[in-house]
């Protein structure tokens, strides 16, 4: 029976994965914060010399943009200290190691697909605090997956909950026209983690679902699949959006490994968020 820990096992990712591994029979160690500081390395490294994972999930982190650049100490104590201790700890134990990162590590002033060749170039504090994770997973576990994906929402708070919560309140919504990416459900991102676990193909991946919008459309076919179609959106820079000011311009990942392997593909972002709606009922 595989082991598999996942640290940050609440957020959005850490829920996902754990409802897809649920009906499988692995044996999992869930933790976050509160139970485990991954900041602390000895901690880590007792937990694991306790409880052998065969797989570590790195979920946990600080993702908030605003948090951040208000507290960047944190941010790469958590972001990149805590994923360095985690790639020490899964060193040690011969274990394979998933880092989740972001599109946040590039500046966002790309005009095409970013692929996993492209060179980083963070511009945030919290893109420059994952850069850092990711190189340190890259230093310490020779057996990772880095996985970035872009615009993730699932259980919790999100862009398709805050669309959503406006939108019944009867409010009208700004939204950005100058953003674009591929909007990723949390669940599709745990399949696919589920599938690269499973392989020794180890490295650096984008993965988000199949397609690309800019954020007022996506906003536009979540009120759609709804059926809260009826919502007044405005279309504005993302300088004046009530949500996503703080995120890159441009942030389309091509899943470009993915995609020359022909090993696995992903749903597109419609069909993925219509699965997500129509579970949250």
């Amino acid at each position: 029976m595989l082991k598999i820990w996942i640290t940050g096992s609440t957020g959005q990712i850490g829920t996902a994965i754990n409802e897809i591994l649920n009906p499988l029979g692995y044996e999992v160690f869930d933790t976050d914060h509160e139970v485990l500081d991954i900041t602390d390395l000895d901690e880590v490294l007792n937990f694991c010399k306790s409880n052998r994972p065969q797989v570590i999930i790195n979920c946990a982190g600080i993702a908030n943009e605003k948090e951040c650049r208000d507290n960047p100490e944190l941010a790469y104590k958590v972001n990149a200290l805590g994923a360095r201790n985690v790639a020490i700890a899964a060193f040690k134990i011969n274990a394979k190691l998933v880092q989740i990162s972001t599109d946040d590590v590039f500046d966002g002033k790309s005009d095409s697909p970013i692929t996993e060749f492209d060179k980083t170039n963070p511009i945030s504090e919290y893109g420059k605090s994952k850069e850092c994770g990711e190189n340190f997973v890259k230093e310490f576990a020779p057996k990772h997956f880095i996985i970035r994906s872009s615009w993730v929402y699932g259980e919790g708070q999100n862009f398709v909950t805050y669309i959503l919560d406006k939108a019944k309140r009867g409010e009208a919504l700004n939204i950005s026209r100058d953003q674009s990416s591929s909007p990723t459900s949390a669940k599709e991102l745990a399949r696919f983690i589920l599938y690269i676990i499973n392989t020794n193909e180890y490295g650096t991946y984008h993965f988000t679902c199949g397609g690309r919008c800019s954020r007022i459309d996506f906003a536009k076919e979540i009120l759609k699949q709804a059926g809260l179609d009826n919502t007044i959106v405005h279309e504005v820079h993302k300088s004046d959006s009530e949500y996503s000011m703080n995120h890159p311009t441009y942030a389309v990942l091509d899943n470009f490994i993915i995609r020359i392997e022909n090993k696995y593909k992903a749903k597109s972002w419609q069909d993925a968020l219509q699965e997500y709606i129509k579970e949250s009922k």
